[in-house]
């Protein structure tokens, strides 16, 4: 959720950066179905039915649908900002896999976003002693703010490299219509 925020940020960044809005629609983001195929597959699995439906192979489908939306990051990284998006997800992406097929969330992080815990059908799990622990979801947007959530180090450099990614577009010339 936190990366969410990115969109709108983007967007107010483009358009200080006197870019325009329509500039956007020339924006070409290559293998996206692989991030949207990867993203929807994480959505199916944190709900009842999906984790129900996956079973045991739910660490595994998380980690494989990750690493299908890293494929199509690293698929842009040409494009401004795209490296940083790069970085923050090898950053996930390790600690995931380092932790099972999870992201540990802090307990702390939890409470201050006003989560009673990991709950059921998320990707987070509470562990003593999470494996590359500065890489977890270590921080949270407080519960009073909207998308209230825990986010780690990787979403930020996410989050920073959409920014980026979106005010580089709305900066670019749009193509003339030829007529």
């Amino acid at each position: 959720m936190f990366m969410l925020w990115a969109i709108p940020a983007g967007i107010l960044a483009g358009l200080a950066g006197r870019g325009r809005l329509e500039a956007l629609s020339d924006f070409r983001f290559r293998w996206g179905w692989l991030a949207v195929a990867g993203l929807l597959v994480q959505v199916g699995l944190f709900t009842e039915a999906g984790d129900r439906l996956a079973g045991g192979f739910g660490p595994a489908l998380y980690v494989l649908s990750t690493l299908a939306v890293f494929v199509a990051v690293v698929r842009n990284v040409r494009v401004p900002g795209m490296v940083i998006v790069v970085l923050g997800s090898i950053a996930n992406l390790a600690a995931i896999t380092a932790n099972g097929g999870a992201m540990p969330a802090d307990p702390g992080a939890l409470a201050l976003a006003g989560l009673d815990g990991p709950g059921l059908h998320t990707n987070s799990v509470v562990l003593a002693d999470p494996a590359l622990q500065p890489l977890t979801d270590i921080f949270a947007i407080p519960a009073a703010w909207p998308l209230a959530n825990v986010f780690s180090v990787g979403d930020v450099l996410i989050g920073v490299g959409i920014v980026l990614v979106i005010a580089a577009a709305m900066r670019r010339k749009t193509a003339k219509a030829t007529g």
